[in-house]
């Protein structure tokens, strides 16, 4: 079927994109910001933490004191005990002597006892002390990971910004077979995923063998009839809104556009790669679907 079909006057120019791209810009810095506040919001609570720690290590220390000095009374006062008996009992005789030794024993088993529980409290000290100074390191340590989270974030923000503005302007414009000036052109995936990033117009990707049956690809069915490798050409038969056409011996990376009667705007396929019977390229439509007048 001839290709000539009456082509509307073309839309105005895409200034307004550009904005588009800094909303997509502004809301990854948006969400920086957020991860910055988050982080704010986690070193107020180490530092609530951190107090904690400082008043319990403080009542640790002050009851680990009391404790000590109590014990060194208690085994001040036993020694002396202990003293009295074995000089008791290196001057008694008999059966006072052999009491007074007993009792010496059992003052001696006592203070081993005492000094047993006293060193055991002191070891349990000490391990409670250090597990509250492994906890305010691995605070620290929490604090040095989430800023370097942000700091990767902030890093990867600022590139896919970078790349993402260079890749729009190494894009291109051109005009379709039926003379219509066609948007910004993906000539690859990474140019065609700048195009999505953009949201302005529907993307259908294909990859499409020469077979009898016709593929569906978005709203419309294509049927790979040819291939050219060598003069990268093709020739496709489209189905949409129950027409067909016949797109012949079109070439790489050149807008094939057609219109259906939902869109104002053309449908265009662009085809990227030509290989030995198969093509593999994209379907764009307008995102607004309206009939024409």
């Amino acid at each position: 079927m001839n290709d000539a079909i009456q082509v509307p006057s073309s839309d105005g120019g895409p200034n307004w994109k550009i904005p588009v791209l800094f909303g997509s810009v502004i809301a990854l810095l948006g969400a920086n910001i957020y991860l910055f506040t988050q982080v704010d919001g986690v070193r107020n609570d180490i530092g609530e933490f951190r107090k904690t720690m400082q008043t319990e290590i403080a009542g640790l220390k002050e009851s680990s004191s009391v404790s000590t000095q109590t014990a060194r009374r208690s085994l001040s006062s036993l020694k002396d005990e202990l003293e009295g008996a074995r000089r008791q009992a290196s001057m008694a005789a008999g059966q006072a002597k052999a009491e007074a030794t007993k009792h010496a024993e059992e003052l001696a088993k006592r203070l081993t006892l005492e000094q047993a529980r006293v060193e055991k409290q002191q070891q349990q000290m000490k391990t409670e002390l250090t597990q509250v100074g492994e906890a305010a390191t691995t605070a620290n340590t929490k604090i040095g990971e989430v800023s370097t989270e942000v700091g990767t974030v902030k890093t990867d923000v600022a590139s896919t910004k970078s790349e993402l503005e260079k890749t729009i302007a190494d894009l291109k414009r051109t005009s379709g077979d039926l003379g219509v000036q066609s948007g910004l052109i993906a000539t690859n995936g990474k140019e065609l995923a700048a195009l999505k990033a953009l949201g302005e117009r529907n993307y259908f990707e294909f990859n499409l063998t020469k077979t009898k049956e016709p593929r569906k690809v978005g709203d419309i069915t294509v049927l790979l009839k040819k291939t050219d490798p060598k003069k990268n050409k093709y020739t496709i038969e489209l189905v949409a809104d129950d027409k067909k056409y016949e797109k012949k011996d079109k070439n790489l990376n050149e807008p094939v556009q057609f219109y259906v009667a939902k869109a104002r705007q053309p449908y265009e396929i662009v085809v990227n790669e030509v290989k030995k019977d198969q093509i593999v390229g994209y379907l764009t439509t307008p995102k607004v679907q309206s009939a024409r007048n």
